[in-house]
């Protein structure tokens, strides 16, 4: 019996830690729309969370452009606007889009010219310390989906 327990115990432990050895954060279907001159421009993308628990984005580089900063697009009836956010919670198990219309990344102050067709890099800091990079197309002004 009591060997038994120590075994439940020990198995308890092991199924625990489990998610320690998830799967990192994923990030895909990653595309910037560049605009032209010094407007700032926009990245979109999936995150998808493998995790049982939910987990923050809490910062995107590029060594592409001098500023990177976590947006969200909030509509009150005919009126858009766009905020600042600290952080975007990926939900476990989940996916959270970032598309035209919602959550975004704003790009400024291009380091070089950034042309259409080419990629860019954005490394995506999580708050577990953790960081991904993905590629990211650059489409064309007129692009509202991927």
């Amino acid at each position: 019996m009591k060997r038994t327990i120590h075994t439940l115990a020990a198995l308890s432990l092991c199924v625990a830690s489990l998610d320690a050895f998830a799967a990192p954060p994923a990030v895909s279907n990653c595309w910037v729309r560049l605009l032209p001159g010094n407007l700032p421009s926009g990245a979109y993308f999936d995150v998808t969370n493998p995790g049982s628990a939910a987990i923050e984005i809490e910062s995107v580089d590029s060594d592409a452009f001098g500023m990177a900063m976590l947006h969200r697009t909030q509509r009150n009836g005919s009126t858009s606007t766009m905020e600042m956010v600290h952080t975007a919670t990926v939900p476990a198990n989940g996916t959270l889009k970032f598309a035209p219309g919602g959550y975004h990344v704003m790009l400024e102050q291009p380091k070089q010219p950034v042309a259409i067709g080419s990629t860019i890099a954005l490394t995506f800091t999580f708050g577990d310390g953790e960081k991904t990079t993905a590629q990211c197309a650059v489409k064309s002004p007129a692009t509202m989906v991927k």
